[in-house]
């Protein structure tokens, strides 16, 4: 199972953003619209951006076979880009606005004093970029050591919340097949066979294009067994 850290509250600490004085002063709304690419009118080597609301996918693409590995799923609370706030260099990504996305745009500089003067959002921060390691880890880990049908039932195990006894998959249950594919470094034929087979399993089903956890239990089994 992947490692879980436990973050100061998102709305907490966005609240904070917005009422901060040194944030607001020079703080810019941004807006895109679904299929808009927000990295290619950033800059990250000078600012750095909140997630207020909507969903962009962060990946890599091999231009000669066209395949493309997602490495973030951004939504709301979600902060981009921590490696270049820590090491001052760009990277080169490429994102896709999945739902249509509000951004707030401040300076490094305002963030890396934040960092140091407040204790609550230190704590976010580095709760946050502990969460992203994580994260990569695990997917390596996937790709090294698991087949699609594993590598797919984790990531449904990543994104499941419980609330009040109830499963939901949580920011990836309406996209695209094509995307999950891209999430377990597959190709939309292999994850559909995945699918079909989770299905069959009773562990996840299908109503107006939105994944439902249908069996979480059942999922942690099989994901115990692997």
């Amino acid at each position: 199972m992947e490692k879980q850290v436990t973050n100061v509250s998102q709305p907490l600490v966005l609240q904070q953003i917005n009422k901060s004085s040194l944030i607001v002063q020079n703080k810019k709304d941004l807006y895109f619209t679904k299929g808009d690419n927000p990295l290619s009118f950033i800059d990250t080597e000078k600012y750095f951006y909140f997630v207020m609301s909507g969903k962009i996918k962060v990946f890599q693409i091999d231009f000669e076979s066209s395949k493309e590995l997602t490495l973030y799923m951004l939504s709301y609370g979600d902060m981009f880009d921590v490696v270049s706030l820590l090491d001052n260099q760009t990277n080169q990504y490429t994102s896709e606005v999945l739902e249509d996305t509000h951004l707030v745009q401040v300076p490094l500089t305002d963030v890396q004093t934040m960092i140091l003067a407040d204790s609550q959002f230190r704590q976010y921060f580095y709760s946050y970029l502990a969460k992203q390691l994580n994260s990569l880890e695990n997917l390596a880990v996937s790709l090294s050591f698991y087949d699609v049908y594993h590598r797919v039932l984790k990531l449904f195990a990543k994104f499941t919340e419980i609330v009040n006894g109830k499963t939901k998959l949580k920011i990836i249950d309406n996209i695209t097949h094509d995307d999950i594919a891209s999430m377990v470094g597959s190709v939309r034929k292999v994850v559909n066979r995945s699918l079909q087979q989770l299905k069959k399993d009773g562990i996840i089903e299908v109503q107006r294009k939105k994944i439902h956890i249908k069996n979480f239990q059942k999922l942690l089994d099989k994901l115990t067994l692997s």
